[in-house]
């Protein structure tokens, strides 16, 4: 009997396939903190003691009632089936109380108030239902990279508005070119402000819906950090200006004001048919947060706020702790008003990553190159408060021996 043979019958190699990813995938901007991290990383390995204020990662545990909220949730049944694919209404209808009870803001639960999978997720799917190729998306110089990211899955362009110190890192309206104006659709704006850790005034909430509702262009108000703000002056939610709601959203997270950034819960809250368009969109995408992180999260947004201000309270001791010891060597910025963010420039001219890299190798402190922001945020860096005082301090005393301040 004849066997036939079989063409890989002698070699060891599986078939395989050429993977064609699409187009989109090489249109996504540089992840540029991941070097961030891998020299952080290596300092590390080599037995460095560094200290780490370049990431934004909340450095304090989640307050226990809300722990225990889902150590009970998760023993409940009803929780381990699917969740409504919108999220519980308990839950929407605990985002609107707060909003109610910070900043007078009235929503309705239902039609106003869209559950996330943490914020960055609402800021991407913002982009994807708002925009198309040959749409612009007005974006912050400095800003948070991500929204990069999902104008980039949209196909469609940005044009940067310049934030600088000048202008109290607030946007410039007036300068927008008529033929961007034209293209717009869609407007980010962050306050209090990463990288900058700027304010922004309810008066420039005001400008900002006459300029939405004139050129029609939606706005994304990332409000990540709306719970911490300084010398008891509380940010201004852009929903507080009448007639935000009929040009834009606001989005909301858990994690910096209840130290839930490991949680990813979020809100998208504002215009209704945004709202409709984002819960379609995650329709096709999620079904929702397991029930048991839904119901520590309205926990923590309904039982007593003294958490948040006593993270408040820790975070503006850092920053006078912080910024008395930049003082001793020199180093003169301007302290934040909000955020748990610090930016400050660099000496003598210095680029921003050979700024960093030097104090990282030299100082054994990591801080973030502002040019990693955006082109405006060249010449500055970006260090967080989220350590102690004692090794912030620290910090800013190996910095100071390295001389450059005086």
């Amino acid at each position: 009997m004849t066997t036939s043979s079989n063409s890989n019958s002698n070699t060891n190699e599986l078939p395989s396939i050429s993977i064609q990813p699409a187009s989109v995938m090489n249109q996504l901007p540089e992840q540029f903190f991941a070097k961030l991290v891998q020299n952080v990383n290596r300092q590390v390995a080599a037995g460095h003691d560094v200290i780490n204020l370049g990431q934004g990662n909340p450095d304090q545990p989640t307050p226990p009632h809300i722990v225990e909220e889902l150590r009970e949730a998760a023993g409940n049944p009803q929780y381990h089936k699917y969740s409504p694919f919108s999220g519980y209404s308990f839950l929407k209808e605990a985002a609107a109380q707060r909003y109610k009870e910070d900043y007078n803001v009235d929503l309705d639960p239902e039609t106003e108030v869209a559950i996330l999978f943490g914020g960055k997720t609402g800021l991407i799917e913002i982009s994807q239902i708002m925009l198309e190729q040959g749409d612009i998306c007005l974006v912050p110089d400095p800003g948070y990279p991500d929204y990069w990211s999902g104008v980039a899955l949209s196909g469609a362009e940005m044009s940067f508005m310049p934030l600088t110190e000048e202008n109290k890192y607030l946007p410039d309206y007036n300068a927008i070119a008529p033929e961007i104006l034209d293209k717009a659709k869609l407007m980010f704006l962050n306050y209090p402000n990463n990288p900058t850790s700027a304010t922004a005034p309810y008066s420039f909430y005001e400008e900002t819906v006459q300029f939405a509702a004139k050129h029609n262009i939606v706005v994304a108000s990332d409000f990540a950090y709306g719970a911490i703000g300084f010398d008891g002056e509380q940010p201004v939610s852009f929903l507080q200006i009448p007639g935000a709601k009929e040009v834009g959203v606001e989005f909301y997270t858990l994690s910096k004001t209840y130290n839930m950034a490991g949680w990813r819960v979020a809100f998208a809250l504002g215009n209704k048919e945004i709202i409709r368009l984002i819960n379609l969109m995650q329709d096709h995408v999620y079904v929702s947060l397991f029930g048991g992180i839904q119901a520590a999260a309205a926990k923590a947004l309904t039982e007593s706020q003294q958490c948040v201000t006593d993270l408040v309270a820790t975070y503006e001791s850092r920053r006078n702790a912080f910024f008395a010891e930049l003082e001793k060597i020199g180093w003169e910025a301007q302290a934040p008003k909000g955020s748990f963010f610090a930016w400050l420039p660099t000496p003598n001219g210095m680029g921003s990553e050979e700024f960093a890299t030097l104090l990282l190798e030299k100082a054994h402190v990591a801080v973030a190159p502002g040019v990693g922001f955006g082109t405006k945020g060249e010449g500055y860096v970006r260090i967080g408060l989220l350590t102690s005082e004692e090794r912030l301090q620290e910090a800013v005393r190996r910095i100071g021996k390295l001389g450059l301040f005086k």
